[in-house]
């Protein structure tokens, strides 16, 4: 920002619009001395992170704020790059990164002009990439896909979510999202690990915060066959109550948008204004466009509501059935493999409140969960991968 305009916007801003004399000569700045107009901030970029796993790295470039970017890739030698418009590189950002995990060599970030900042992705030997955005905070998601290994087991990721300095949402008696999760998730793992044809994972097993993105990464880079997100729900209607299960894709129900919004961590006009956004939507569908993701999702979100709903119903009253939906979560863009995100109960409900406090509702919970998941397992025809195919893209 000029130095002259900021300082007079600073000073038009502390007046207030009541001074119509500084309104007036400020005005008459801007309109006849356009050099002293505040220009646009520019988007910072802040950091550069990587996963990386056999098979698989995510890479993730935070920005300070939404930007817009165009990427490219080239050959000779292998290489993708990223020019973020009207940005600048951040004095703290680790500039050149080396990864030499056989499909990345290096991620190198600098200011290209004065305007634009380029971060170049070395690469080695990859089978696809793909490239989408978050918000709130602002990040570049690309994913990077080299030779995958199939194993014999069926593979599961589970996603206690929340943890560590993120609670979730908190019931009566500070019943913390968080511990209700990892609780249920930790029962469930000790359930299905009883099958010696199914290998589990937890993206964490104690109170520790996980960013969103990496969760993904984890279920990726796992090569999992299933990936299951689990949460609470809450609400500030107190009586609102039910179990409800979701799969990735776009919705107008604004219900679903602010379960979306609250497990997304932004808020429901943050949520809308995604909405506006045709290029996140087009990638949404996109991403959705396998057929064989979109309908495997909805199947086995399904298997898993029913039996939540069927194996409680035995042992309590009350249990509302709110169905299969859909929604935008982060948790759940990018996964590679089927994947579902289950609302167990209502934090904010007094009975499910109570009733998800109590060690032998979540125990049951888990029990019912594991069930719908082995009758997903189970439909599928003998032999059958579960895991998408990844298709080779040219240099």
């Amino acid at each position: 920002m000029n130095q002259c305009g900021g300082n007079l916007l600073e000073l038009f801003k502390k007046a207030g619009c009541g001074n119509i004399i500084l309104t007036s000569l400020f005005l008459i700045i801007v309109v006849f001395f356009p050099s002293f107009s505040p220009a646009a901030e520019k988007t910072g970029v802040t950091d550069i992170r990587y996963w990386s796993y056999s098979g698989y790295t995510r890479v993730v470039i935070d920005l300070s704020d939404e930007a817009v970017f165009t990427n490219n890739r080239l050959a000779f030698p292998d290489r993708l790059y990223f020019d973020i418009k009207n940005s600048s590189i951040r004095k703290e950002l680790q500039k050149n990164i080396s990864v030499g995990n056989g499909m990345l060599k290096s991620v190198r970030a600098g200011q290209h002009d004065k305007n634009t900042v380029r971060v170049v992705l070395d690469l080695e030997k990859i089978t696809d990439f793909k490239v989408f955005t978050l918000a709130k905070p602002s990040r570049i998601i690309v994913d990077i896909f080299g030779l995958k290994t199939f194993s014999v087991k069926k593979t599961i990721v589970i996603d206690p979510g929340h943890g560590g300095k993120d609670p979730g949402a908190i019931g009566p008696g500070r019943l913390y999202e968080k511990d209700i999760v990892l609780d249920v998730a930790l029962k469930l793992k000790k359930i299905l690990s009883k099958d010696p044809n199914i290998e589990i994972f937890l993206t964490r097993e104690k109170d520790v915060f996980i960013p969103l993105p990496k969760r993904t990464a984890i279920a990726n880079g796992r090569n999992a066959d299933l990936f299951v997100s689990i949460h609470a729900n809450a609400s500030r209607r107190k009586k609102l109550k039910g179990i409800e299960t979701y799969f990735l894709n776009w919705t107008d129900n604004e219900e679903a948008q602010k379960v979306a919004a609250r497990e997304n961590a932004i808020s429901l006009k943050q949520m809308k204004r995604l909405k506006k956004k045709m290029d996140i939507k087009d990638i949404i569908l996109s991403d959705l466009s396998r057929e064989y993701k979109r309908n495997e999702s909805m199947a086995l979100a399904n298997y898993v509501q029913k039996s939540m709903v069927k194996g409680l119903e035995r042992n309590y009253k009350n249990v509302v059935d709110l169905g299969v939906k859909w929604s935008y979560f982060y948790v759940l863009f990018g996964a590679d493999m089927p994947s579902t995100l289950l609302e167990i109960s209502f934090v904010s409900n007094p009975l499910e409140g109570r009733r998800l406090a109590k060690d032998k509702y979540r125990a049951d919970l888990a029990k019912s969960i594991a069930t719908g998941i082995k009758k997903y397992l189970s439909s599928m025809p003998e032999g059958q991968m579960l895991a998408s195919t990844v298709k080779t893209i040219g240099p």
